[in-house]
């Protein structure tokens, strides 16, 4: 089946899909640092399967709008795009699935539009609903002498000043450090940078020096202040989603990690929560030996889980 690419009008701006396949719509929202194109094995696997599979650039990534303002990339404003994009696509209710931040936007539609996103895919990073603390303080106490690298990425230009020298590089880095292969990368020495923790090492077994130019091109071009952004408004969302505090997602629900995914181990209590805070959950599978760029590391299985799953929730759609 052949895949398009065209930018729908949202009220921010433009938000870039590519779509491929035709029936129910499967919303596909990417993390940091990514673009659409980490769904490049969801895409014709879904088609296949009878779904209308949709990747976005996420606001400040690729091909779609980036505003210059930082509380642009509020989680309301991510939340809004999302249904705009489903309104734009024609359709009247979508499934929504993200990875990484990706899975936090696609949390918070279904939690906020539940009206248009009628059940939830979640990989890499589990739901966990607000709560008492701000972000920032709770990012600040972790690390001890060391920065945590939310915290890091706060000040704008920081991050900036090391990435964007050497994008494809920085990158690479990065995408190995949080594969299964890798050995993380969180935490930034007091004066230092984050990649002085990346090991100087080959590419993750399932990036391809091609994928890697893909990435690196779009950021080279568009540098990273709109993908960061999202960063820097942890404590603006935690005040705009007051109202929801504690409150649980009903729809059906499925999660995907990784065991070597540092999102898995920390945020354990969230997984161990899910009988309360997705209800309607019809499955966390944590996939043994895999990091934190599941649907790029483990596409079969993932594929499998997710047709299955959407199977269950689309029938009679």
């Amino acid at each position: 089946m052949t895949q398009t690419r065209r930018l729908v009008e949202v009220p921010g701006g433009r938000i870039h899909v590519a779509e491929q396949g035709s029936g129910p719509l499967v919303l596909l929202v990417h993390g940091f640092p990514e673009s659409w194109y980490s769904w490049r094995h969801q895409l014709p696997a879904l088609a296949a399967a009878g779904f209308r599979a949709a990747a976005i650039d996420v606001r400040g990534y690729g091909r779609s709008s980036a505003p210059a303002r930082v509380e642009d990339y509020r989680m309301l404003a991510h939340v809004a795009d999302n249904a705009a994009v489903v309104r734009a696509l024609g359709e009247r209710s979508a499934v929504v699935v993200g990875h990484d931040w990706g899975s936090s936007i696609a949390a918070n539609s279904a939690l906020l539009r539940p009206d248009l996103f009628r059940a939830v895919g979640l990989m890499s990073v589990p739901y966990a609903p607000r709560g008492p603390r701000r972000p920032t303080d709770g990012f600040a106490a972790v690390g001890g002498d060391e920065e945590f690298y939310v915290s890091y990425f706060q000040a704008r230009g920081r991050a900036e000043a090391e990435i964007e020298p050497d994008v494809r590089g920085w990158l690479a880095g990065f995408y190995q450090a949080l594969s299964a292969e890798g050995q993380g990368a969180y935490f930034v020495p007091r004066g230092g940078r984050l990649r002085d923790r990346f090991v100087k090492d080959a590419l993750p077994s399932w990036l391809t020096e091609a994928d890697l130019d893909v990435y690196a091109g779009e950021f080279e071009r568009t540098g990273l202040t709109g993908a960061l952004n999202r960063y820097r408004n942890v404590d603006r969302d935690w005040e705009d989603l007051a109202a929801w505090d504690g409150a649980p997602i009903t729809q059906p629900a499925l999660f995907v990690g990784g065991t070597l995914d540092a999102s898995t181990t920390w945020m354990a209590g969230a997984i161990e929560a899910f009988p309360q805070t997705l209800p309607g959950l019809a499955g966390a599978h944590l996939l043994d030996g895999c990091g934190h760029w599941v649907q790029q590391e483990r596409p079969g299985e993932v594929n499998a889980l997710l047709i299955d799953w959407l199977r269950a929730v689309t029938a009679g759609a």
